[in-house]
């Protein structure tokens, strides 16, 4: 099939399949007339990258997750250990994002959003920067 079916089955645009054929993520045929030719297999390879995309892994865990897929002989504790890392990456950056929420609330707290020029937001992101 060509790309504007392997989009359409796959849910991506054409351009990230382009993109993932390019860093070689997919490798799809060639039809007689040097057009791309999908098969079933590589709109189920698409489809994996991905799902894997939206649970959060990059590109190079995507190769990873990949290559242990088509790996008949692999451990399920290799892709389990990928998982447990990729957990713990997003936890950490919940607790950055819950960080950064807390200082926006207490600094908006201490704003007094009236017409006057003095802002304790501004005073707190310029730190030292700015001297009187």
């Amino acid at each position: 099939m060509n790309i504007g079916e392997a989009a359409e089955q796959s849910g991506l645009p054409r351009k990230t399949i382009r993109y993932y054929e390019e860093i070689d993520l997919v490798h799809p045929g060639r039809a007689a007339n040097g057009y791309r030719d999908y098969s079933v297999d590589d709109i189920h390879c698409l489809s994996f990258i991905q799902r894997a995309r939206q649970l959060g892994f990059s590109i190079e865990e995507c190769r990873t997750l990949l290559s242990l897929y088509k790996d008949k002989n692999r451990s399920s504790s290799e892709v389990k250990s990928l998982a447990l890392q990729k957990i713990a990456s997003i936890e950490q950056k919940i607790e950055e994002l819950q960080a950064m929420k807390s200082m926006l609330s207490r600094l908006a707290s201490t704003c007094h959003g009236d017409n006057k020029p003095d802002c304790p937001i501004l005073d707190e992101i310029a730190g030292d920067l700015i001297s009187d």
